[in-house]
């Protein structure tokens, strides 16, 4: 068994993000619950980081909130960052980019851009990159 530590846990920072995006976009938990196709009360936990959401329902809460996958996932990557850096001892300051909330609509942000990068004669994998 693994030893508890005051590190940011996933879930954690994910939830935190979820609720923070939720109510930057005024919405309920209802509202975004209702839309994602979950109770209320599971997305209640989620956001508090009691539960551990699949992928499907991250995906799910995401497309609910107006965001992709990947970009929650870059939001959330970057808190834990910042978070474990802390942690550590070593806290940079916030430059604007860290602490910017997305905009209430999918539809102000940049169009991804996809590239197709070819790894073999079988193999090609798309890579979408937020302009």
């Amino acid at each position: 068994m693994l030893a508890q530590s005051s590190q940011p846990l996933w879930r954690e920072a994910l939830g935190a993000r979820l609720r923070r995006l939720r109510k930057h976009r005024r919405l309920t938990l209802n509202d975004v619950a209702q839309e994602a196709g979950l109770s209320s009360q599971y997305l209640s936990e989620i956001e508090r980081g009691r539960k551990e959401p699949s992928s499907e329902m991250i995906a799910a809460i995401s497309g609910a909130l107006g965001i992709t996958l990947v970009e929650l996932t870059v939001q959330v990557a970057d808190e834990l960052r910042r978070d474990t850096l802390s942690f550590v001892g070593f806290a940079p300051s916030a430059s604007p980019a860290d602490t910017t909330v997305l905009p209430p609509s999918s539809e102000a942000l940049p169009a991804p851009t996809s590239h197709t990068i070819s790894a073999g004669p079988s193999a090609a994998v798309q890579l979408c990159v937020a302009a």
